[in-house]
């Protein structure tokens, strides 16, 4: 054995002489002892010329020099650079638009290309996205003061507003019209759709001040009282919900800091698709950080959701699936100062610039204020956007970086958010692979038009980041209060106030409200609310009845063949832009074009097949189970067998 531990000659004789010496241990050539077969290094002789590599080993205390070791590869986004280019390019807002009072909130509708902005004051403004920017459309004042809360279906078709007047306001968004309010026991908190994109049943659940309950409401608007209630999920009032389209799961958070996952149907209870046990979940991180969650935002993808929260104002970014805490974002005051002492933010500013927005920090924890905060995803979820001190940060969650800042020496904090990435003008589907490609019949497609809006805290303007680069600070703020094409609605105001926008209709079944459109229909309207004020309609029948079409009254004769206008003799129909697209249209029933008097009728389904042969001049709002009521009762040759009256008509 040990004669083969080196074959050089001489080796070979001093390991026999000192084996034979009764030595079990040997030396080799290079002067290595060996024990058994075990190489061990014996002493050397100092190094005169010592290198790194020698004056560096395992028993030096203190740093150790540079080594060979690779260095740890950086995580990456495939297509990152193509994500970002669907962002705008301008990191200075391009336009800024107003209102009277302050924004509340700024919302992009999906797949129907809408902004809908509103303010504390309860207005409610839809602007259209236009190839290039957007157009003004329609104004309402939805709500007698501040709006608590808005949210918009998964379809971008359904929009509500919940108001601190008790009121929930219904709005299609395609039509830019009002379909319904929902008049409410107690003020609402939080609203929220909560059915999957395409569901024939739209549903709205409702949470509230004083309540630890979660309502669902038809969100059509038929009917006043909720299709069911939630009322052991929290312990305390909820102040914020979200809904999963990819999950069929609504997610709630409450005052107590607890979140909880619902499936908006059917037994009301957490999906199966999901975690088995909460307490393999970081979900109880905001009650362990004794902070309450002020807003949550579902990824387009539906794999994850963020959270902002105070006192500890952290961005928080969660797995849906398992609940797990997946990034954190620190935007304390405490770390922001630091930040700025240490000079390691990401904009070091002046003394007195960075006062003055500590001093809007601090605001923000106002509890009209902090409700309105929110965090975004780009559409590839890869992305979430929010405000804070330093502008708009875009971060790569994959990566950890920021990777993109707009509005940092803009003189405004944001606040809310929403992001329009779409083709305006598009008419294809381009998948990301297909634009990574070289393509050149891709390359003549159309552009996108990105969007990034936000609002400010105390400012009555929103703020529109575009890719226009070339801008002047000195005509980008529009002096605007009200949208242009609602000039001419302004100067009739007075006449539209004396003509009435609202009537209650008193029947034998119950009272029906209807909301009037005078800017549209002005004749209609002054010859309704005429009659109506003067007592015409007074005990008339609903004298046509037919199912799944309308309901039809205001005829003095109550057959159908009788009745004059305000004016004695027939007027001319009155054609807009509202139509029979929707049930519980108000419309003028006449003998033929031109020969409108004094009868109306309530359709019960979309009827358009009646556009442009009735004017229309009003919707139905409330009453709804009503009119349907009239609707389903028993009729012969379309006349309903027992008598239904209209008692009388208050108009407002």
């Amino acid at each position: 054995m040990v004669d083969n531990l080196n074959s050089s000659p001489d080796g070979r004789k001093r390991s026999r002489e000192a084996y034979e010496n009764g030595d079990t241990s040997a030396v080799n050539g290079n002067g290595n002892k060996y024990t058994e077969g075990i190489s061990i290094p014996t002493p050397q002789s100092p190094n005169p010329h010592p290198t790194a590599a020698d004056i560096s080993s395992d028993d030096d205390f203190g740093p150790a020099l540079p080594t060979d070791a690779p260095k740890k590869k950086r995580r990456k986004l495939p297509h990152e650079k193509l994500y970002i280019s669907a962002l705008p390019v301008s990191p200075r807002y391009s336009k800024s638009l107003m209102h009277k009072d302050q924004l509340s909130f700024v919302t992009i509708t999906p797949v129907t290309d809408f902004l809908i902005t509103s303010s504390v004051d309860g207005v409610v403004k839809f602007w259209k996205k236009a190839s290039v920017g957007i157009e003004s459309v329609k104004e309402f004042r939805a709500h007698n003061g501040d709006i608590r809360s808005v949210n918009v279906s998964q379809d971008g078709r359904s929009f509500a507003t919940a108001g601190g007047d008790k009121t929930i306001k219904i709005f299609d968004v395609v039509t830019f019209d009002l379909l319904s309010i929902l008049q409410l026991e107690q003020a609402p908190r939080s609203i929220c759709w909560v059915h999957k994109r395409g569901a024939s049943l739209p549903m709205l659940a409702v949470s509230y001040d004083n309540s630890n309950d979660i309502s669902i409401y038809d969100g059509r608007g038929e009917s006043q009282s909720a299709l069911h209630t939630i009322s052991k999920l929290h312990r305390s009032p909820v102040r914020a919900m979200a809904y999963n389209n990819e999950y069929d799961c609504a997610i709630s958070a409450d005052d107590n800091g607890m979140i909880e996952y619902w499936r908006p149907h059917a037994s009301y209870e957490k999906p199966d698709n999901i975690f088995d046990l909460k307490s393999s979940t970081d979900l109880f991180a905001f009650k362990k950080a004794k902070s309450l969650p002020t807003s949550i935002t579902i990824s387009p993808s539906g794999g994850q959701f963020a959270t902002f929260s105070f006192p500890d104002r952290k961005v928080r970014v969660f797995d849906f699936a398992t609940g797990k805490l997946h990034r954190t974002y620190d935007e304390s005051i405490t770390t922001i100062t630091e930040m700025q002492q240490a000079g390691t933010a990401l904009q070091k500013l002046e003394d007195v610039e960075f006062g003055r927005r500590l001093a809007t920090e601090h605001s923000l924890e106002n509890p009209s204020i902090s409700p309105k905060i929110n965090i975004i995803f780009d559409e590839s979820s890869n992305f979430i956007l929010y405000g804070s001190l330093h502008g708009i940060k875009v971060i790569n969650t994959l990566t950890n970086r920021v990777t993109k800042v707009y509005g940092d020496n803009e003189p405004f904090r944001s606040l809310n958010l929403t992001l329009y990435q779409g083709f305006p003008q598009r008419k294809t589907l381009t998948t990301i692979a297909m634009a990574a490609s070289s393509n050149p019949l891709l390359q003549e497609s159309e552009e996108r038009d990105p969007m990034l809006v936000t609002t400010a805290a105390s400012k009555p303007r929103f703020y529109i980041f575009t890719n226009e680069t070339d801008i002047s600070k000195s005509t980008r703020d529009i002096q605007n209060e009200k949208p242009k094409n609602l000039t001419n609605t302004l100067a009739t105001q007075p006449k539209q106030a004396e003509l009435g926008t609202q009537a209650t209709m008193h029947t034998t079944m119950g009272d029906i409200t209807l909301r009037l459109f005078p800017q549209s229909a002005p004749k209609a309207v002054e010859n309704f609310t005429t009659h109506s004020r003067q007592g015409y309609y007074n005990n008339t029948l609903f004298h046509r009845v037919i199912k799944k079409f309308m309901i039809q009254g205001g005829d003095p004769l109550g057959d159908g063949t009788g009745g004059e206008s305000i004016w004695g003799r027939e007027f001319e129909d009155e054609f807009s832009a509202l139509k029979h697209d929707q049930p519980f249209t108000l419309s003028m029933a006449n003998a033929g074009p031109n020969t409108n008097g004094s009868q109306f009728f309530i359709t019960t389904e979309r009827c358009g097949w009646l556009d442009r042969k009735h004017t229309v001049f009003g919707r139905a709002v409330g009453g709804l189970d009503v009119v349907k009521k009239i609707e389903n009762v028993r009729v012969f040759k379309e006349r309903p067998e027992e008598e239904i009256r209209v008692l009388s008509v208050d108009v407002v």
